[in-house]
């Protein structure tokens, strides 16, 4: 699978959740491809330290651990790694940046309570902070509204959506729904057997064979009223009557 991701862009992966097919890690081939190479600023990502790295890439995996008792703000801090060796300890850049970052997730009055007092929606937002703070052009994220109710999800997502816009980060992650996935998408991929089945602006590829190949779903696909982005109308075992709206 190839991608060049464009420069501030928004896209999401979407597959069949049962088959954990494709992984941030994978879509930025962290992971090491079974053939060819990966370059990151002209370079082999496999030869690259992993401080080189994620000087670059920003990566949330789906259910991060938060040491118990930790505060909102040194956890954010931990995203300041990369720059610390032996020779560069804390600077007034690095405090710089996570303060930034937690103004831009709004979480600043958050700063020094426990992670683990904080609701699902709460926290995903300082996990995001952690990420903002190492400071570079893209963020990956695997499923970052997994156990989140509704309105906590469209929370998280407008914040994905207005670091992307206000801020310039590149957002690449991997969404389950359909209709989430387009309505925040700029370019979308459809993973199924490990592969790209189909990319492109949600408009140009989600169809109802698709959503029947990848997802094994029957559905209608129809023009969202509000967003004019496709609405995927899923079917079960009751079918649409005759006289439902035809497909966009």
């Amino acid at each position: 699978m190839n991608h060049n991701h464009r420069h501030v862009e928004r896209l999401i992966f979407i597959e069949a959740s049962a088959n954990a097919d494709m992984t941030p890690e994978q879509s930025s081939c962290l992971l090491r491809p079974l053939k060819g190479a990966v370059i990151l600023n002209g370079a082999d990502i496999h030869r690259q330290s992993t401080a080189e790295v994620a000087r670059e890439l920003a990566m949330l995996p789906q259910m991060p651990d938060a040491p118990e008792g930790i505060s909102v703000k040194h956890l954010v801090s931990l995203g300041r790694s990369p720059y610390q060796n032996g020779l560069q300890q804390w600077s007034p850049e690095d405090e710089r940046m996570v303060n930034l970052a937690l103004v831009q997730t709004g979480t600043q009055q958050l700063a020094e309570r426990p992670v683990d007092a904080l609701s699902g929606g709460q926290r995903q937002r300082v996990w995001i902070a952690m990420t903002l703070a190492q400071d570079n052009e893209v963020v990956l994220l695997d499923e970052p509204t997994t156990f989140l109710d509704l309105a906590h999800q469209i929370e998280v997502l407008d914040l994905l959506r207005e670091l992307n816009r206000q801020h310039g980060k590149t957002i690449i992650m991997v969404l389950h729904d359909l209709n989430l996935a387009c309505r925040y998408a700029d370019h979308m991929v459809a993973v199924h057997d490990r592969t790209a089945f189909a990319q492109g602006a949600p408009a140009e590829i989600l169809d109802e064979a698709l959503v029947n190949t990848v997802f094994n779903l029957d559905c209608r696909i129809i023009p969202d009223p509000f967003f004019h982005t496709p609405l995927c109308i899923p079917f079960g075992r009751e079918k649409p009557p005759e006289d439902a709206p035809s497909t966009c």
